[in-house]
């Protein structure tokens, strides 16, 4: 069966047995029933208990429950406090973030309009939006919001405004006539859907889809399937407690093993020896520090006119290597504006302009003023078709220059745009101003206007002016014509659609979007980072092409290919032509989705931006969806993981380089606490296998977890950015955060810092075991937060930039560790006993030299690299 927009409209009457009359009451029952209501379905959302609970599932969090268990049955409170404190604070953060998160399909919902004019049993009546069905008759006009799909049967001057799912903002002129081929919803003319605003003219459709059946309930089933991808770092960071899980389980079995087994330890206490080492093994703070560091990278971002709304999407940033970008408005202005004029057989930009000197200008300029509908205000809000308002623009930019320049001519009447003939008209007094496709309009054109006289129209006239109009249409500009002839003196005289004839031709109107001045630079940063930049478009292919080519997009050897053309190719096609392919035109939603996920089935991460409730399920189904926060709906705000506050492509370049600096902020950090902790790790075993005394209590090792650690290694995440990162390839997303030569930075500078802390803790144990725990707590205390600042990056210390907040993080590490070893009421909380003078200056001893050993090692490794 042909699509509805193929048929003619009595078979559509008959297909779905209605008529111009409507329904009758009792059909309209009936397909209610059949055809359900005009509503979106929307899935029931997890309870924010539901979630809080699901936060839970994180392996490291469940072996610290197990450890806070077995704590609390021997008898050490404290620790059990610590630990259910620091997992319940986190399992709060997510679930605040994860109840702010998506509701797309509410947004959707708003969409509709509460009232639609129906046609029932031959009677015109106003009934709720969510009451209409197939069948039904709707009439609309200007001011209007299209309620469900349908094929109109009556059009007088309709112009819908799709912008909203298709992306373009031109308004689309509305036809009755069926069409005899396949085309996509932006070239559908005899049909209107839902979320379409009338802009002009009035109509009458019948209902042909409801709710979810429309191309915005397609949508929304679209939105609702698509999954939200983990970024890469989640996946890399899944994968590292899964494995660290396995080995803390493993060590902490054989320990139990050895103490009990081999040693003759009660179980309990052989038990806690276990906990002390899965408490030393944890980051606990692991994943606060991720979230704090991206919080602070976010509130950076803001500044930057890009709002992250995932936290964990910003270091994703930092993989991007395909962005799939929108044009209007993202790459290009959102804006129709004049380029160039016609007049005298030659061509002129709106500033060499000269209504002075130049009679067919003069009359140009009073046509582009009279014969236009659209409002600019004087604040510079404008109402009305954009390329209208481009004439209008053209003409105050004018006078602005050449203020003596005035228009006494009034617009008296119109004969409006009529899609047929493709011309409107107005008059004045004495005079009527005609616009319309220059090819139509040439066709009731006799004379030419040359300087101050009009002389008959040449063959070779004609051939130029339509020479001209296709070199424009070829840098893909929105051309229009205009002419004019005299009236009759009857002052009563009525214009009318026999008047469009004899016309005097005066010239060419060639108007573009035209791109931002900062686009081209910020392509070609793009590419300098190795990320491709792909043009995805409603707008017509020679238009998209042109602009993709002016800003760098479309490059020698590139494709660009039409939403019929993707249709019909297969998957291995596309796969085969994807790298090619710089610019999409005329796609629908489904398309996007489809562009995309060919991207990422090749591995790359993907950046999708868009504005309209149709850019929605690619927006959520790309890694990073990017919505617009001037012009966009709030569909694909809510489906976006980023929002750009100035609808700018340079701002989504400038945010990669954010993403990557966090990125590297975010594996230093993770490696400074991976390596404290192997330090302290290699400790408890090796005191264990030797069957020494604990080095550690459970509430030490916490306190140099959560406290000690997390203060450096939150100032590691507000290391300055580095600019030179944006010049590096795009990091591969299933690179671990933990690469050969992380894992080695982590082995080495664990074992240097252990070596301070065994030195310590031998020295300690020849006056007593409380006394080795004292020494060896507080070297590896002061031995981390030195630690702090050599992790900030992969250089030494001296070649790093200055950062305040590892000062401020060492100074207040360094006041908490004094205070626990000198107040008294502090000393038996953390299981500490007073030094002397000697034993606290060979723990000062200890920590430098592991800190100087560190820097030795960053020399060597920066001269092997």
């Amino acid at each position: 069966m042909k699509p509805y927009y193929q048929q003619d409209t009595q078979t559509v009457f008959q297909e779905l047995h209605s008529s111009p009359k409507g329904l009758t009451p009792a059909q309209v029952v009936q397909n209610q029933e059949t055809y359900g209501l005009n509503e979106l379905v929307q899935e029931k959302p997890a309870s924010p208990l539901m979630i809080f609970f699901g936060q839970f599932k994180d392996l490291l969090v469940i072996v610290l429950i197990i450890a806070a268990i077995i704590s609390a049955f021997s008898g050490e409170l404290i620790s059990t406090l610590v630990i259910l404190v620091v997992i319940t604070l986190n399992a709060i953060l997510g679930t605040v973030q994860e109840v702010q998160a998506q509701k797309s399909l509410e947004s959707l919902k708003s969409l509709s309009s509460p009232h639609v004019k129906v046609i029932r049993d031959g009677r015109l009546t106003e009934i709720e939006s969510s009451q209409l069905t197939v069948g039904d008759i709707v009439y609309v006009e200007a001011g209007d919001v299209i309620e469900g799909d349908g094929r109109l049967f009556e059009a007088a001057s309709l112009q819908v405004n799709e912008s909203a799912l298709t992306g373009e903002p031109v308004p689309v002129e509305k036809t009755t006539a069926p069409i005899d081929k396949e085309v996509q919803i932006n070239d559908q003319t005899d049909m209107v859907f839902s979320s379409g605003l009338v802009t002009n003219g009035t109509g009458k459709y019948i209902c042909t889809a409801v709710g979810m059946d429309t191309q915005i309930g397609r949508i929304a089933g679209m939105i609702s399937e698509a999954q939200d991808r983990k970024t890469p770092l989640q996946k890399s960071l899944e994968d590292f407690s899964k494995k660290l899980t396995i080995y803390i389980g493993l060590l902490c079995v054989l320990l139990l093993i050895l103490h009990v087994l081999v040693n003759h330890e009660p179980f309990l206490q052989a038990l806690m020896v276990a906990v002390a080492l899965a408490v030393a093994a944890i980051p606990e703070a692991l994943n606060s520090i991720v979230t704090i560091v991206l919080s602070i990278a976010t509130q950076k971002m803001v500044k930057n006119h890009a709002i992250m709304k995932k936290l964990d999407a910003v270091e994703s940033l930092g993989c991007i290597s395909v962005i799939c970008s929108d044009k209007t408005g993202t790459l290009t202005q959102n804006k129709m504006t004049v380029m160039e004029v016609f007049t005298d057989m030659t061509p002129y930009t709106v500033e060499l302009m000269d209504a002075r000197t130049s009679y067919p200008q003069q009359i140009l300029l009073k046509a582009a003023k009279l014969n236009t509908n659209a409002v600019v205000n004087a604040d510079g809000s404008s109402i009305g078709d954009p390329t209208e308002i481009a004439l209008i623009d053209m003409f105050n930019q004018y006078q602005k220059a050449h203020p003596d320049f005035v228009i006494k001519a009034e617009r008296v009447e119109e004969v409006p745009f009529d899609s047929e003939r493709k011309l409107m008209s107005v008059s004045s007094r004495h005079h009527i101003y005609t616009k319309g496709a220059p090819d139509e309009l040439l066709k009731r054109c006799t004379s030419v206007l040359m300087g101050k006289e009009k002389r008959p129209i040449t063959e070779a006239d004609r051939d130029l002016i339509l020479t001209q109009n296709e070199q424009y249409a070829a840098q893909g500009l929105r051309v229009l014509g205009f002419a004019y002839k005299d009236l009759p003196e009857e002052a009563d005289h009525r214009i009318g659609l026999t008047d469009e004839q004899d016309l005097c031709f005066v010239g060419l109107v060639a108007e573009q979007d035209p791109p931002r001045e900062e686009s081209a630079a910020a392509v070609h940063t793009a590419r300098k980072a190795g990320i491709k930049p792909v043009m995805i478009t409603g707008d017509h292919v020679v238009t998209a092409q042109a602009i993709a080519k002016k800003i760098g997009i479309y490059q020698d050897g590139d494709l660009a290919i039409e939403g019929n053309d993707l249709a019909h190719m297969s998957d291995g096609e596309l796969a085969d032509k994807l790298d090619k392919i710089s610019v999409y035109a005329r796609v629908a939603p489904e398309h996007k989705i489809r562009i995309v996920k060919a991207w990422q089935e090749k591995g790359d991460i993907v950046a999708m931006t868009g504005d309209g409730v149709n850019d929605a399920p690619a927006l959520k189904a790309a890694d990073i969806g990017i919505a617009m926060g001037i012009t966009g709906t709030e569909v694909s705000k809510d489906a976006a993981k980023m929002i750009l506050t100035d609808d700018n492509f340079a701002t989504i370049v400038k945010a990669i380089e954010s993403g990557r600096n966090v990125y590297n902020n975010i594996k230093n950090a993770i490696i400074y606490l991976l390596s404290g902790n192997l330090s302290a790790i290699i400790t408890v075993v090796v005191t264990s296998l030797a069957f020494l005394p604990d080095p550690f209590t459970a509430v030490q090792l916490l306190f140099i977890n959560l406290v000690t650690d997390s203060l450096p290694a939150i100032a590691i995440g507000m290391e300055p950015d580095h600019p030179d990162v944006i010049n590096q390839k795009p990091r591969r997303s299933k690179e671990s955060i933990l690469n050969r030569d992380a894992i080695t930075q982590i082995g080495v500078e664990g074992l240097l810092i252990f070596l301070a802390v065994m030195a310590s803790y031998l020295i300690g144990l020849k006056t007593s075991a409380s006394m080795a725990t004292t020494m060896a707590f507080s070297t590896l205390t002061l031995s981390r937060l030195l630690h702090g600042f050599s992790q900030r990056g992969s250089k030494p210390i001296w070649e790093l930039p200055f950062n305040k907040y590892s000062v401020y993080a060492f100074i207040t590490g360094a006041l908490l560790l004094a205070a626990i070893l000198n107040i008294p009421t502090m000393q038996p909380i953390f299981d500490v006993t007073p030094m002397s003078i000697l034993q606290a200056g060979l723990v000062v001893l200890f920590s430098l030299a592991s800190f100087t050993a560190v820097q030795l090692f960053k020399v060597l490794s920066s001269r092997s690299h």
